[in-house]
């Protein structure tokens, strides 16, 4: 009898577990088409001249939401320079522990500029946009992550949204492109953004510590001082910006890791700035 009763248990427990959303494993993930009526700013890519463009030509947005939500979601942006996405060790490889901590993941696949500078700008905030719209969800604060040039554009979402929708509640950026300035910002960023002999207005546009506000969300900052792509200038500039304006930020320079280290387990710096993140997000952004 007892064990046809812990056997009927079992099923019972099997069978709710099976009725939630998500069934046994958890929530579902899903990829959206970002702009599934098409991009009101959409131009041709080149396929045979371009290939990482036309990879990369239609805007996705990667939902993995978390088994036990807080509210709360990332929404991250992966480097590349403009030019090609680090899908992985910069964007899918933290979705597993930003779920453990009741945070819905959104990586986002943003298109490739090729000089139509407002086009990856566009995509987060229209992602912005459809997470806050989906009920199913149920989230109430949106923040936004990148790396390097992803960081670029995570900075540029916080620093020229356009409304409550489109302005995300924090930010995380990880060894960014921040300035649009010689001698330290990263031209090959700047060359995938606005294309070849840019103007001054646009440099000083989309150099974000100019534009930084009273208003703009609170910052976490990571980068290492031997950065020998984006100069940790960038970071420092970002920084003194915030502060300046009285925005809270907490920034993270450690003595090695040069630039690209993503969430890999392999960089020697990997536990601390994972736990000064968790701590951060614990007492800054979870309110």
């Amino acid at each position: 009898m007892k064990k046809f009763l812990s056997f009927f248990v079992m099923i019972l427990s099997a069978n709710l577990l099976l009725a939630q959303p998500g069934g046994f494993w958890g929530p579902r993930s899903e990829t959206v088409q970002v702009w599934p009526d098409g991009a009101p700013n959409a131009f041709t890519y080149d396929s045979s001249a371009d290939p990482q463009g036309e990879k990369y030509k239609d805007a996705l947005l990667e939902i993995y939401p978390a088994r036990n939500p807080n509210g709360y979601c990332v929404l991250v942006c992966p480097g590349g320079g403009y030019a090609m996405l680090s899908m992985t060790h910069e964007g899918r490889d933290i979705k597993d522990w930003l779920n453990a901590r009741g945070f819905t993941c959104c990586m986002l696949q943003y298109r490739m500029p090729r000089g139509h500078h407002d086009v990856p700008l566009s995509d987060v905030q229209q992602s912005m946009r459809i997470i806050r719209g989906r009920e199913d969800l149920g989230i109430t604060h949106i923040g936004v992550m990148g790396f390097s040039a992803g960081g670029h554009l995570a900075s540029t979402a916080a620093t020229h949204y356009v409304d409550a929708a489109t302005r995300p509640d924090f930010q995380i950026l990880v060894y960014p492109v921040i300035t649009f300035e010689k001698p330290y910002t990263h031209n090959g960023s700047v060359y995938g953004l606005l294309g070849e002999n840019p103007s001054q207005e646009m440099l000083d546009l989309y150099s974000n510590q100019k534009h930084v506000t009273s208003d703009t969300p609170p910052a976490f900052i990571l980068a290492a001082s031997d950065d020998w792509l984006v100069p940790v200038k960038n970071s420092l500039m970002y920084y003194e910006a915030l502060i300046e304006n009285k925005v809270s930020v907490s920034m993270h320079i450690y003595p090695t890791g040069g630039h690209g280290f993503g969430w890999g387990d392999n960089y020697i710096y990997k536990s601390e700035w994972s736990a000064e993140l968790e701590r951060w997000l614990n007492t800054v952004v979870i309110r």
